[in-house]
């Protein structure tokens, strides 16, 4: 597994693959201030990236990886706009 828990931190090392989703949800679900390592990540599968998408922990680290540094990383760590609809009634 490319996915370790140590302490308050989560490292993803390596290429991660499908089964690392998983444990990396539970972990995130169990304890919210938990922050993702990618210092070390070489590949994030898309189901890895829907979990870090979804829960949005805080994130250290860029990866080993140009796509990861230059695509996933930004969209991890910007903030998601407000909600600027409203209601009529």
């Amino acid at each position: 597994m490319s996915v370790r828990l140590n302490g308050n931190v989560i490292v993803l090392e390596g290429p991660c693959r499908v089964e690392d989703a998983e444990p990396l949800l539970g972990w995130l679900q169990a304890d919210g201030s938990r922050v993702v390592e990618l210092t070390a990540v070489e590949h994030l599968h898309t189901a890895v990236v829907q979990v870090l998408m979804a829960l949005r922990p805080g994130i250290r680290g860029t990866g080993n990886d140009a796509f990861v540094r230059d695509w996933i990383v930004p969209a991890l760590t910007t903030p998601e706009p407000a909600d600027t609809m409203t209601q009529e009634g």
